[in-house]
């Protein structure tokens, strides 16, 4: 049953006005034609980023469209998944007024861009199995509770969330849930943006920078109802996606088998590190991951991690988040990587 939602009544007021900036590539959209272009005050000489960018990355918007399913219209792009993010709290949270629900330990940004926007952020813990508390989150949730964050597969705990919890936060909680897949193509489990129809409250971004191996491009993409994606177009910047990054984010989607090779590549490694991992002695637990990384309890995650600092590994000490106590977590590199990281695991395993 599709669940039936107003958004026009959780926008900023200030939002519903606005008129987004029109600049000169949104004025004459080109098509293909040999134009002469005197009207965006550009630099004439041509050296392949002359040119302002599509405002609307409208190829690559294309590209996505049919691989995911949707409609373009359904799409927005951003630069890197915390420009998105941000949109969300200008669009939906007015400072001093609304609050949005976050789930520790989970992903920092939702906490800083709460911060940056003077937007309370309300904190529910996830349980021990690192699973939402439904009954608790729908308890502090109010009139002005505008966003609900999920990252699934979750960082840095590397789990699923379950979908019995989501699909009863989807239609219980009374503002927008957003789903945050950045690790969705390491997971066994399907992405919600399957569901967009049933939902209309329902936000699901994904990201370039993980599966795609492209977080220097930084590239992140939302999906939504074709009437949030026209909110979040109302405030962003005209060429917040440079013409480099459309460009290199092309290339990579058209080359998807190589994409997916890398994958089953990394899901190998996973598997590979996990099995090592639980025979080292000073490991006490690992859980179970959908990403591409590990994390691991150990008997003194500071000691550790400064143990394999010293042998020229860089690993992730999680001991200061919340469940996490004594906790690194480990990023699956290359296979050559790997062995060397096993390796000084297994000299500093005493």
């Amino acid at each position: 049953m599709k669940i039936e939602i107003n958004i026009n009544n959780l926008v900023r007021e200030n939002v519903k006005g606005l008129s987004p900036y029109s600049s000169a590539r949104d004025e004459y959209v080109s098509d293909g034609s040999e134009m002469v272009f005197l009207d965006a005050n550009e630099n004439p000489f041509e050296n392949g980023v002359n040119r302002y960018p599509d405002p609307q990355q409208r190829s690559l918007k294309d590209v996505l469209a049919t691989q995911k399913g949707v409609e373009a219209s359904q799409i927005l792009l951003g630069n890197g998944s915390d420009e998105v993010l941000d949109l969300l709290f200008r669009a939906f949270c007015e400072p001093k007024v609304d609050n949005i629900i976050s789930l520790p330990p989970t992903y920092g940004m939702y906490k800083v861009l709460s911060n940056i926007n003077n937007v309370e952020n309300r904190e529910v813990l996830l349980t021990e199995e690192f699973q939402p508390n439904v009954g608790e989150i729908l308890k502090v949730m109010d009139q002005h509770s505008k966003l609900l964050f999920i990252c699934s597969p979750n960082n840095p705990t590397g789990n699923g969330i379950s979908s019995t919890h989501i699909r009863e936060l989807l239609t219980n909680f009374n503002g927008l849930v957003v789903i945050d897949e950045a690790y969705i193509d390491f997971s066994k489990d399907a992405s919600w943006i399957t569901e967009l129809p049933q939902y209309p409250n329902l936000i699901v971004t994904q990201t370039l920078s993980k599966a795609y191996g492209l977080a220097g491009i930084r590239l992140g993409i939302c999906y939504a109802s074709e009437e949030i994606i026209a909110m979040l177009n109302k405030i962003k910047p005209p060429y917040n996606v440079n013409e480099l990054t459309q460009q290199r984010a092309l290339e990579r989607l058209h080359a998807i088998d190589d994409v997916r090779n890398e994958i089953a590549e990394i899901l190998r490694e996973r598997n590979a590190l996990n099995q090592v991992l639980a025979e080292i002695g000073f490991v006490e637990k690992t859980y179970p991951s959908d990403a591409n990384f590990i994390l691991a309890q150990v008997d003194n995650a500071t000691h550790r991690y400064n143990q394999l600092l010293n042998a020229g590994i860089v690993v992730r000490n999680r001991t200061t988040q919340p469940l996490c106590a004594n906790t690194l977590r480990f990023t699956v590199g290359t296979p050559e990587e790997n062995r060397k990281l096993i390796a000084r695991l297994k000299e500093i395993d005493n």
